[in-house]
């Protein structure tokens, strides 16, 4: 009889054990699963699942980010003031009549030209939650644009950037047709990729100063990244899946190498780089000496490589190849080299289209395509920004909750 109760009361005991950890009584986790557990509340955090709660941590978020940077500028009032008074200089320069206009313009023009492209490149791998990709969606474009330009127009005469609505081919054409060289075409586009590829480098800055002010004062950042590249360190000896061991190999020549192993990784197209600005502020690697390497290879070695792809693969005998190729493909090859086919005819006529001329052909369904999927991927990354920072604030409310259980 006395068995019997026992076993009738076990299941209740677990029961009880078990609404404590869902309660006031939840410490009884071990800090791992704890964390582990937190993390899945924060990712269930999305505008799709919870969108009024999302957005209302998202304004919460945002105004302690307003404030944080409002204080910040305020210990720089100094250099704020200063960039003020130039500011107020320039304006007044810029508003004033004479012969110096035409240069101002020029400048502002270039510079406006300059802070898009690099404005794109932070967007890139800043890791705002996730990257806009925008050499895909931007600068790889425009360059396959000038490629198909120059070889259409035997020429890359067309006005300097920013270019206007359509690059047009100029109106007296003295290159013979073939005449165009690769060389032309990269210098064409250098100014535009240099300054996408400073953008990227600047955007892997964030990482780097998030880390080195965590070892510089001894406090453990509010950065799953940064957790995760500590976990990694400890596990170095025991790793045994291929990401891990990429993320250590990557961390170790960045380490031993120093100017020339970062050097190595920002010149390739390398996914894992993310990890190098944490490693060199961790280890307390000198701003210039990974500023710039990361620079130099982002916006010299590394964007010529991609600058070279790209043109040599809208290049316009290969180009045409292609088309032909996709002709081959059984049953749906002539349906689909149609639009595309459709589309090229579509882009030579623009480039020789003049204002009063009329209007260009239209714009087919590849065209279309390409603007929806933009539009979509920004709508997308603008989405995770929001779901960061609404993740970012239900982190502070964990914090907070479980700084005021151990004060009790």
């Amino acid at each position: 009889m006395a068995e019997h109760v026992a076993d009738c009361e076990l299941p209740q005991r677990r029961a009880g054990s078990k609404e404590q950890q869902n309660g006031k009584f939840a410490d009884i986790l071990s800090p791992s699963e704890r964390k582990q557990r937190d993390k899945e509340e924060r990712m269930g955090l999305v505008l799709w699942k919870k969108p009024v709660l999302t957005l209302q941590y998202f304004l919460l978020e945002a105004l302690i980010t307003l404030k944080q940077w409002t204080s910040r500028l305020w210990q720089q009032r100094g250099t704020v003031f200063t960039v003020l008074v130039l500011f107020t200089l320039f304006s007044i320069i810029y508003s004033i009549e004479g012969a110096h206009q035409k240069y101002v313009q020029y400048l502002e023009k270039k510079f406006l030209w300059c802070a898009y492209w690099v404005g794109l490149g932070i967007l890139s791998s800043v890791g705002l939650g996730t990257g806009l990709h925008t050499f895909l969606l931007y600068l790889g474009p425009h360059i396959a644009s000038v490629t198909l330009a120059a070889y259409e127009c035997n020429s890359v005469d067309f006005p300097e950037p920013p270019y206007p609505d359509q690059i047009i081919c100029p109106p007296e054409q003295v290159a013979v047709e073939g005449s165009i060289s690769l060389w032309a075409i990269i210098s064409k586009v250098r100014l535009e990729a240099c300054m996408w590829g400073a953008g990227t480098a600047i955007g892997e800055l964030p990482p780097y100063f998030m880390a080195r002010a965590a070892r510089l004062s001894g406090a453990e950042p509010d950065d799953e990244d940064y957790e995760e590249f500590e976990e990694m360190l400890e596990q170095a000896d025991t790793a045994q899946d291929f990401a891990t061991k990429a993320k250590l190999a990557v961390q170790k020549m960045v380490q031993k190498v120093g100017f020339f192993g970062i050097l190595a990784c920002a010149s390739i197209p390398n996914p894992l780089f993310d990890l190098a600005g944490i490693t060199c502020g961790h280890f307390l690697v000198p701003f210039w000496t990974f500023f710039g390497a990361t620079l130099i290879g982002k916006a010299v070695i590394k964007m010529h490589i991609q600058k070279l792809f790209v043109i040599i693969t809208f290049s316009k005998h290969i180009v045409e190849q292609m088309v032909s190729l996709i002709g081959v493909i059984p049953v749906l090859g002539a349906s689909l080299q149609k639009p595309f086919s459709d589309y090229l005819e579509a882009q030579r006529v623009k480039l020789h289209h003049r204002g009063g001329e009329g209007t260009p052909a239209g714009e087919n369904w590849l065209s279309w395509l390409f603007e929806k999927v933009v539009i979509i991927m920004v709508c997308y990354f603008v989405c995770s920004i929001v779901n960061s920072m609404a993740q970012s604030y239900a982190k502070r409310l964990q914090q907070q909750k479980y700084s005021e259980e151990k004060t009790k």
